[in-house]
């Protein structure tokens, strides 16, 4: 039986009439080829729409064991039933009966089938758009791994392994921020490369939600020719201080009753009635032609409950009511059912919006200024309107009406920035709206870009001062093997225990980047031979395929004459044996 034969249980009259005839055969001649002749015409008559079939059942012998009911699956093969007097439909599937069954079956249990028998369910395909939920580096991690109450950091958990004094650190941290301690600071994350400094950071913004504004920032990111460096950072400094607006609307909410449109004749204005109600009131509204098109926008319909905001008349669509929810045999996956509201149909509401600084300065730079933060184009903002700004919201904090949540700033490879953004910074963390500041770096000694001098992780010592410092460790094997285990979850990828065993190998000699890379090509190469499972051959054949920095740097050292120079020279001298990198 093909996907095209399942036997839709719904009355033919309500799907498609001009389709009803072949609807009705093809029920047919699926059931003749399961249940025998007789029975065939009785269930095809009774699931058209007439249930007087079950009648004519009655008096009927015979016995249904336990695995005679099978269930056809959507994505093909079937399965058994464990008890044959349940659901008829099972998950929206079609029910048959065992080909060797003989015709007479026990009435009982068929009227049971068919009364207990669920609406199918559809899964209409959703045309909003999807965000990429593509798997990158850090996808896996899922918070901070600490317990809430002691800030005492877990082994393994929520996607982080080890550096249980960096993930401590980041929590304190991270308990002030969301009690509104702490602002205008910054923390430093330094450590060797592939000690989890990026990964403590992506912890902290998973752990804070969505209500605290977390911004990541690369330090090249703010060398641009379109906009200047110090207007690069007081974006994403700005960006990293929400406000919390709060207000009161009148809002009518109810379900809708019936909707009354009269159209002119002539083509003039429209006019309508609105009736809605809660469980305890029904009232009648007057619409003019706003009204009406938004209602038809949003394709309200008797049963629905909505809410309506007086001020703007936007009407938002809740749900359909619980009441209506036997209106139709079939309705989209989307649907949602909700109860009729209670008590006055017109409230008052505290609404709460919360709004970067950065997005009011854009709407408020140009007269368009909103349709800025949608295409990115926000250009230079003059000092002047973020000034505005911040007296506004300090009015506004003033009088109640809004609250001021520092953020945090992520400012990764720190060591990129010069001296004139590490001079900026220093006044901007001083400044009275400042989120804080954490940044990350895998420098010892190193250069201040912009000078000639040399400081610990390429920051001025004035702007050390200033920077509580955490410090991340090596990873021990162990650990790595906890992390690429996680890894390959992710991946949905099964790995062998001597695979892994390899991979934490090359992780400890390599790093653990490259041995995370490798995962992947490693399944790749698995998939190739059909095999459930990446084994240690596979992991071997990637790491011959696709060196690590270790052996690169050997190669260019071995053919140091091959490859071009610095001045560049190049030495095409003739090779031995043939060897297209061997020098003789």
């Amino acid at each position: 039986m093909s996907t095209t034969d399942f036997w839709d249980p719904r009355p033919a009259s309500n799907i498609h009439r001009e389709n009803a005839n072949a609807l009705n055969a093809q029920r047919k001649r699926v059931l003749r080829t399961r249940c025998g002749e007789d029975l065939a015409r009785g269930l095809a008559r009774g699931l058209g729409g007439n249930r007087e079939v079950i009648a004519s059942f009655q008096g009927l012998s015979g016995e249904v064991k336990p695995s005679s009911l099978t269930v056809l699956l959507p994505g093909g093969g079937n399965r058994a039933l464990p008890n044959p007097r349940s659901l008829c439909f099972f998950g929206g599937a079609l029910v048959l009966f065992d080909p060797g069954l003989p015709s007479p079956i026990q009435s009982q249990i068929f009227q049971d089938s068919i009364t207990m028998a669920a609406p199918i369910s559809t899964v209409a395909e959703s045309k909003e758009l999807r965000g990429l939920n593509l798997i990158a580096a850090h996808s896996h991690i899922r918070g901070l791994g600490v317990d809430a109450d002691s800030l005492q950091p877990r082994g393994t958990s929520q996607g982080l392994v080890g550096q249980e004094k960096a993930r401590k650190a980041a929590a304190v941290i991270l308990q002030m921020v969301k009690e509104g301690k702490i602002a205008g600071r910054a923390v430093l994350i330094a450590g060797p490369p592939s000690t989890g400094k990026t990964a403590i950071a992506m912890g902290m913004s998973q752990s804070l939600g969505s209500d605290v504004p977390f911004t990541m920032l690369a330090s090249s990111e703010i060398f641009s020719m379109e906009m200047s460096k110090t207007e690069a950072l007081t974006q994403a400094f700005r960006k990293s201080i929400g406000v919390r607006i709060k207000e009161e609307s009148e809002i009518i909410e109810g379900e809708v009753v019936e909707i009354q449109i009269d159209r002119s004749v002539t083509g003039g204005n429209k006019q309508g009635k609105l009736t809605i109600k809660t469980t305890d009131m029904e009232t009648i509204y007057d619409m003019g032609t706003k009204m009406i098109d938004s209602m038809t926008k949003e394709r309200v319909m008797a049963g629905d409950v909505i809410s309506i905001d007086k001020s703007s008349g936007k009407i938002t669509k809740l749900g359909r009511s619980y009441a209506r929810s036997r209106d139709y045999d079939a309705m989209g996956a989307d649907t949602k059912f909700v109860q009729c509201p209670e008590g006055e149909l017109q409230v008052r509401k505290e609404i709460v919006h919360t709004v970067s600084l950065h997005e009011i300065d854009v709407i408020n730079s140009r007269s368009q200024g909103f349709l800025a933060l949608f295409s990115g184009d926000t250009g230079e903002i003059r000092s002047e309107v973020r000034d505005q700004i911040n007296t506004k919201v300090a009015e506004w904090k003033e009088e109640g009406k809004a609250e001021i949540i520092p953020g945090v700033l992520f400012i990764d490879e720190v060591h990129m920035l010069d001296i004139e953004c590490f001079s900026y910074i220093n006044r901007a963390l001083e400044a009275e709206l400042a989120p804080i500041v954490i940044m990350a770096s895998n420098r010892g000694q190193a250069k201040i870009r912009g000078t000639s001098y040399t400081s610990p992780h390429g920051l001025p010592l004035d702007f050390l001062d200033r920077v509580v410092i955490v410090s991340t460790q090596a990873y021990s094997a162990d650990e790595i093997r906890q992390i690429l285990a996680i890894r390959a979850q992710e991946e949905e990828i099964d790995v062998s225990p001597d695979a892994l065993a390899l991979l934490t190998k090359i992780g400890q000699e390599s790093n653990l980047r490259y041995a995370s890379n490798i995962i992947t090509t490693s399944h790749l190469l698995s998939q190739k031979r059909k095999a459930k499972e990446v084994s240690i051959d596979d992991v071997q054949r990637s790491f011959r395929l696709f060196y690590d920095p270790g052996r690169s740097v050997k190669f260019v050292n071995q053919y140091e004459q091959r490859f071009i120079g610095d001045q560049g020279v190049v030495d095409f001298t003739a090779t031995a044996n043939g060897d297209a990198m061997e020098i003789s």
